[in-house]
């Protein structure tokens, strides 16, 4: 017997087609997009997440190109923060773009993706003071706009478990100048192993968000004090990349009113981030990525920001993230023009096909927390999808 298709028109304007018990899903979200000179082949953006896959010397390995490969049903994948220096170096095995070895590590992991009909750009994430010297190379050092340490949790190390966060250097105006640099040498890398472009991490309080809050930004020279001096170091490490690798090949994320890592949202908040989004604007990045930390508990961004970021970035992208779980709300948002393209996060984790889960109604498989950030391919690479958990089944039930 055949399979009947039946079409059905939704409430909210989007398609059904009952297929064999599935349901197809024409809505905004699985639609082409183009995000400046490349075409994307749907709206959903894979959110970079830390998955501490890399050796001990932040080197991309073998498994990871298994990751991302298994994950290019996504328009756009964002990696993992990536270390552009070892100074920028935070957590145990993240990987790094500051030498030529992780570079011809990255370059099949790129391939991979750009093979499978995806995009993926590499998060250049200084994590600043969120470090510890254990888990960085052996010259490097712990760096951050002022001497204030984060006191409010510990940071995990391989060697010794958690650990006390040591006090950074503050920054002096040369280190400030050599970070800039590290960024676009890292930038310059990130091409060359063949991605389609960067993403600077201006968010979750690692290096550029400790120099645009006050309470970890507590300067009084050209990079502190005012509003345009803390917005400086974001704006010059843009101008920076961009310069270097072009406007259509950089992005940015930024949290205001995020609160990861010790960060305090403060008095004209709203008036920094708007004075940054402008001059954002005027340097003609590819997009702003917005994260939205609440659905972890963390208070939310309030939307009068979110609509003030967008208009201000009136010649660029917007990619929202934070809390996405299904099709209706991401493509209500983009429907809404709210933004323009959708980050999912955890979900990527336990759902390699998320996109074709989205797209048919296929329940999502919960992620193993404790394997978030273990070594190894157990709970990275061995996640089935909804074809082979059915055939597995099948096969079981025989």
């Amino acid at each position: 017997m055949h399979p009947t298709s039946l079409m059905l028109k939704g409430r909210n304007n989007y398609s059904i087609t009952y297929n064999n018990s599935k349901m197809t899903k024409s809505l905004k979200l699985f639609e082409e997009a183009d995000l400046g000179s490349i075409t994307l082949q749907n709206r959903v953006v894979m959110a970079p997440m830390t998955r501490s896959r890399a050796t001990a010397d932040h080197v991309p390995t073998d498994i990871m190109a298994t990751y991302y490969g298994q994950r290019s049903n996504a328009g756009l994948i964002i990696t993992e923060g990536t270390a552009p220096s070892p100074n920028g170096v935070g957590y145990p095995r993240i990987p790094g773009i500051y030498n030529d070895e992780q570079r011809e590590a990255w370059k099949p992991i790129a391939d991979n993706v750009r093979q499978n009909g995806g995009k993926i750009f590499m998060q250049l994430m200084h994590t600043g003071r969120i470090s510890h010297e254990l888990n960085m190379p052996d010259d490097a050092k712990i760096l951050a706009p002022s001497a204030v340490p984060f006191t409010d949790d510990q940071m995990y190390t391989d060697q010794k478990g958690p650990q006390d966060y040591p006090v950074p250097e503050k920054m002096t105006e040369a280190e400030i100048q050599s970070t800039i640099q590290e960024h676009v040498d890292a930038a310059k890398r990130a091409i060359e192993a063949g991605f389609d472009g960067v993403e600077i991490h201006g968010a979750n309080g690692y290096l550029i968000e400790q120099f645009l809050a006050p309470n970890t930004n507590t300067r009084d020279d050209n990079y502190g004090g005012s509003i345009e001096n803390r917005n400086r170091f974001a704006i010059e490490v843009s101008k920076a990349v961009v310069d270097a690798i072009g406007k259509e090949k950089t992005g940015i994320r930024l949290s205001p009113y995020g609160v990861f890592s010790g960060i305090k949202p403060h008095d004209n908040i709203d008036e920094q981030y708007i004075e940054l989004t402008k001059a954002l604007n005027d340097l003609g990045l590819l997009y702003i990525h917005i994260v939205d930390h609440s659905a972890m508990g963390t208070p939310e961004v309030p939307d009068s920001i979110k609509i003030a970021i967008k208009d201000h970035f009136s010649d660029g992208a917007i990619i929202l993230s934070g809390g996405y779980n299904d099709a209706e709300e991401a493509s209500k948002d983009l429907e809404n023009e709210n933004g323009h393209l959708i980050a999912f996060g955890r979900p990527f984790i336990s759902n390699p096909d998320l996109v074709n889960r989205l797209k048919n109604d296929i329940s999502l498989a919960d992620p193993d927390h404790d394997t978030f950030y273990t070594p190894g391919a157990e709970g990275y690479i061995d996640y089935p999808t909804a074809d082979e958990s059915q055939t597995l089944n099948t096969v079981n039930s025989i």
